[in-house]
């Protein structure tokens, strides 16, 4: 290892603005290769909330830098979310091969926007930028951040906007609208006229990217312009996908490595633990994982940046490119690709109380003939059903839940114990027919397991906003990939209710956009689950047979 040295200096954008980076240096006449972050919360942060400081991967043998992005930290300009990512990471590769030369060798590693700006920045396939490490990302904004099945992410997108404004404050010195929006961030405002859009945002952060989301509820060119998905169509370049169960961004990760490993001439390694976006570690929720999940992603990022950067020949390559976490085992598998799984096939079944009854309602392997169900659940939105962990709240994870199974506006449908461990992979899907009294209403599906002294634990869940056009189909809500064993004389519960807030803005029935729902607007909504036609409501496992 070597000793480090710090020095702070500067670049100029091609529009004539200072960005300002910290260079972490070995105390060594050699040269080494670059590891370049960009990141919006202040460069001495450096993503430290999950990764290892700036000073240790320097005493690897690397030259790191830590950039404030336009209008952040001490750079220049002003800052617009995602919108000045593309041409300054262009120009801050310029500024890198000018500063340590035309041969040098560049990666880039960070999560979250440290993780887009790797996106964007890789866009140009400079010659200099040989590999990437993006950590829990959106590949298409729309679906994979800002919205889950067109319904709002509240909580994560307020939170953020919060604290993001909050920022801006800080660095003009305005010091009450700091004050008043770092107090909004440690109480969200969700109890105002229109719930999603409160007035500190209007107030404070004109300039808030918050508008533009909450606004654009569809996918348009808005999102298009921004999103990876629609801009990286000819990149080529080995990355290192990093994912967690728990994240609420875990469908941006997938869907990017299922692309690049589809058209990518080189290496697509994807790893996925059980965390959520923070923290990295063996105790998530309520569960503790055990000591191989805890984070090993620092050595990983060097072994790979290695490999890549220093051509070491560490056996890379012969590893297999899916390392997954099966919670439940606790233990890492390894795999070739995302396999295309086989399934297996629950059916919800009732006497008419699941709602009421825990032992009512049923996940059946047989679909009996003539079976038919009508479960009824009323959604109050002065009691709306309460988020609780998974990948939509922070603190994510899995939590004990069965205080909340026991209300009467949720239904639950059980296995009986298995007479087997079950093990699962991939992205559960529900298929539900479900109809309401209103235009407008949304199912939210969380699976559990149940253990033998009943207890309960969420492992995966997902959420969809519907419009009246559903009342003739099935409801199909994917659910967060996932990858489980559930153990022999464990049960396995589907739950269904019309809401998870503050996960997302409970539905006022009125068919309206988030940012147009008055909470004085909010309709009690009858939601009736059943069959339909001899064809039942069921739950779609993938398997891991291997």
């Amino acid at each position: 290892m070597y000793s480090v040295r710090k020095e702070t200096t500067s670049m100029y954008t091609r529009d004539g603005l200072r960005l300002d980076a910290d260079i972490y240096s070995p105390e060594s006449a050699e040269k080494f290769p670059v590891l370049l972050m960009r990141q919006p919360y202040g460069r001495a942060i450096a993503s430290t909330v999950v990764y290892a400081h700036p000073m240790w991967y320097a005493s690897q043998g690397y030259t790191v830098v830590i950039q404030d992005v336009r209008g952040r930290g001490t750079s220049q300009g002003e800052f617009r979310l995602f919108e000045h990512e593309i041409e300054d990471g262009l120009d801050t590769l310029n500024w890198v091969s000018e500063l340590f030369g035309s041969k040098t060798k560049v990666g880039m590693y960070g999560f979250s926007y440290q993780g887009m700006t790797q996106l964007y920045t890789a866009i140009h396939q400079h010659p200099a930028l040989k590999t990437i490490c993006p950590s829990m990302i959106a590949y298409d904004l729309y679906t994979d951040w800002a919205y889950e099945n067109d319904a709002f992410c509240l909580q994560a997108n307020l939170g953020w906007a919060i604290q993001l404004a909050a920022e801006t404050s800080r660095l003009k010195g305005d010091e009450i609208a700091f004050q008043k929006l770092y107090k909004a961030s440690r109480n969200l405002p969700l109890s105002e006229l229109i719930p999603a859009y409160p007035n500190i945002l209007k107030e404070l952060a004109l300039d808030s990217f918050y508008h533009d989301w909450l606004t654009r509820s569809s996918s348009d060119e808005y999102w298009k312009k921004l999103s990876p998905k629609y801009l990286i169509q000819e990149l080529d370049i080995p990355m290192l996908h990093i994912g967690g169960w728990f994240d609420p961004y875990l469908r941006g990760t997938i869907n990017l490595y299922q692309e690049m490993a589809q058209q990518s001439h080189y290496r697509q390694q994807l790893i996925i633990a059980p965390w959520t976006h923070i923290p990295w570690g063996q105790k998530i929720g309520a569960i503790n994982y055990g000591k191989n999940a805890i984070s090993s992603i620092d050595q990983l990022q060097i072994n790979w940046f290695d490999h890549f950067l220093k051509e070491k020949d560490d056996q890379l390559l012969e590893q297999a490119p899916v390392l997954l976490f099966e919670m439940g085992s606790h233990q890492w598998i390894n795999l070739n690709g995302l396999p295309k799984t086989p399934t297996k096939t629950y059916y919800l079944s009732s006497k008419g109380l699941a709602s009421i009854r825990e032992d009512d309602g049923k996940l059946t392997e047989i679909n009996l003939p003539n079976t038919t169900i009508e479960d009824i659940i009323v959604h109050d939105p002065w009691r709306p059903f309460p988020a609780l962990g998974g990948h939509t709240m922070y603190p994510g994870g899995a939590f004990e839940r069965s205080h909340l199974d026991s209300r009467s506006d949720i239904l639950k449908y059980t296995t009986e114990p298995l007479k087997a461990d079950l093990q699962i992979l991939g992205q559960i899907v529900v298929d539900c027919y479900c109809i309401a009294d209103t235009p407008s209403f949304d199912l939210c599906a969380i699976l559990s397991e149940v253990y033998p002294d009943g207890k309960i634990y969420n492992f995966t869940q997902g959420y969809i906003r519907i419009n009246s056009n559903y009342r003739t189909l099935p409801i199909k809500i994917p659910l967060q990939f996932t990858c489980i064993k559930i153990f022999k004389n464990h049960c396995i519960r589907l739950s269904l209710s019309g809401a998870c807030f503050p996960a997302y803005p409970v539905n006022t029935g009125t068919g309206k956009s988030p940012d147009e729902e008055r909470l004085i607007e909010a309709k009690i909504i009858t939601l009736k689950i059943s069959s339909q036609g001899g064809k039942p409501s069921q739950v779609i496992l993938p398997l891991n047979l291997s």
